[in-house]
């Protein structure tokens, strides 16, 4: 049967008791329709990418087929959200298909959202809107481009149905791929329900899915947490280094894999301000780009507690190792954010002062609203002695004469290197992109194929930010910040 050729299955989460989801099949949709499908994911997991656009496959994707080898399940979660906890969350409109292998050998989730209602959906329909499915596509692949940890966009369907928000709009099925869709929040889940057993199953479940059987049996657990706090210190820098804002850091999105997840109001910031919120949920800025380091630390506090009674069973015994290893989360997001600022920076080695350099150009930047991606990009056309090559920077600050102190510190900073201007440009641009999914660009992709199902400025923004590094003629308005009449200062969430 042709569905046999589409995924080869090997589904561990579905081994799990069931307390640890609910297996059901996607709700069928009226008329699927094939957005856009990404084929060089799918070679990168060894899928048959021309079976993979099949007619039969757009069934699958939109949840009128189930293939061959899947066994499809919502999973169980809880959560803090916007820092109050709910004890029973889960996949409100997701369904986990089922695992693959890829060719690197990594076990990856196939997982459709916007597959409708679930036994978790709190009276949601279950369903995505197109926006949302849009948004996460072009993000999740632009972070990937850029090297950050992620989920992936596989395909993205139309449904022929309606959804209704805070208008009727049309809907859409994203299939997403995981290293893996355990949250901190799934853990909780089982901690509220003091249910010890499900927490041994799940860190054991996890410590084989990523990799970490070697581990000594005496330490696994703690050694499970110190993971996952490098994992999210390292991720939420390289967030930081972009200008990039979650939006809704709860525990239920944050992936004890270290990959971005669940991208609902995200955004990259255009003119930098360290304490922007679009998130039109976030009306106290709990999730402010600023807060995003101290947020990571505290889900992380969150994830230790809820391993308490494996880490030791003597509880003073344990609550040590869980705060010697929240304790490293500071260093560990330290050391990972100020490599990738000197990288974007152009700085080769290590000087003591380069911290500071790196926060005072932010400050200037954050007084002349400079754009974050811009200012760095342009950054890396500067030589090493004042001229020409200075005026593309000095005009996108408010005050153009502002950030001349700063450059004379940056290049008597370079001086100190060996490299040549060309070399440290080159390495430069290797870091600061060109261009991000720029939030008015977003919308503007969102508006023409929700108002005409014209999808052509969706394709090339996803076409544009999967290669952000690479300049090229035609692409300039992808580069641009915004208009004062195109600033985005929201984005939504799309439940």
């Amino acid at each position: 049967m042709m569905e046999q050729a589409l995924f080869a299955f090997d589904n561990t989460y579905a081994r799990l008791p069931d307390r640890f989801f609910q297996s059901l099949p996607p709700t069928p949709v009226s008329e699927p329709g094939l957005i856009r499908f990404n084929g060089g994911l799918a070679q990168e997991l060894g899928l048959a990418v021309d079976a993979l656009t099949s007619r039969e496959a757009i069934e699958v994707f939109a949840g009128n087929r189930v293939p061959a080898g899947a066994e499809p399940l919502a999973m169980a979660y809880a959560g803090f959200q916007f820092g109050n906890w709910v004890p029973r969350l889960g996949d409100g409109r997701a369904i986990l298909l089922g695992e693959v292998m890829g060719r690197d050998g990594q076990r990856r989730d196939i997982q459709l959202k916007g597959a409708g209602p679930t036994p978790f959906s709190r009276r949601g329909d279950g369903r995505a809107a197109l926006g949302s499915v849009l948004r996460e596509y072009a993000v999740s692949e632009a972070m990937a481009a850029l090297g950050i940890p992620t989920t992936r966009s596989l395909a993205a369907v139309t449904t022929g149905d309606w959804v209704a928000r805070e208008s009727r709009l049309p809907g859409a099925v994203l299939t997403r791929v995981a290293r893996s869709h355990i949250r901190v929040g799934t853990f909780q889940y089982f901690e509220g329900r003091e249910d010890v057993d499900a927490l041994r199953l799940l860190a054991d479940h996890v410590i084989a899915r990523q990799g970490l059987e070697s581990l000594e049996p005496a330490d696994r657990y703690r050694d499970l947490l110190r993971a996952v706090v490098r994992g999210q210190a390292e991720l939420v820098a390289r967030w930081q280094l972009v200008g990039f804002i979650h939006g809704v850091m709860n525990t239920d999105n944050a992936s004890v894999s270290g990959e971005t997840i669940d991208y609902g109001p995200c955004a990259f910031m255009d003119g930098y301000d360290p304490e922007k919120v679009y998130s039109s949920i976030d009306a106290r800025g709990r999730y402010a780009y600023c807060n995003q380091p101290g947020i990571a630390n505290w889900n992380i506090a969150g994830f230790a507690q809820s391993l308490l009674p494996l880490l030791a069973t003597d509880r003073d015994e344990a609550v040590a190792i869980a705060n010697e290893a929240i304790g490293d989360f500071a260093e560990r997001f330290e050391e990972a954010y100020l490599a990738g600022a000197r990288r974007k920076l152009g700085l080769l080695e290590a000087s003591a002062d380069d911290a500071t350099l790196m926060a005072d150009l932010l400050d200037v930047m954050a007084a002349n609203d400079a754009d974050f991606t811009l200012t760095f990009r342009r950054l890396s056309e500067v030589e090493r002695t004042a001229g020409e090559t200075d005026a593309a920077l000095r005009q996108g600050l408010r005050e153009p004469d502002a950030l001349a102190p700063w450059l004379a510190r940056w290049r008597a900073r370079l001086g100190e290197e060996l490299a040549s201007d060309g070399d440290r440009a080159a390495a430069m641009r290797a870091v600061n992109p060109a261009y991000i999914p720029r939030n008015h660009l977003v919308e503007e992709a969102i508006r023409s194929a929700v108002d005409s199902g014209d999808f052509g400025p969706f394709d090339r923004l996803v076409d544009v930010v999967t290669a952000p590094f690479d300049e090229a003629s035609g692409d300039e308005r992808h580069a641009a910040p915004p208009r004062p009449d195109q600033v985005v200062h929201q984005t939504f969430c799309g439940t």
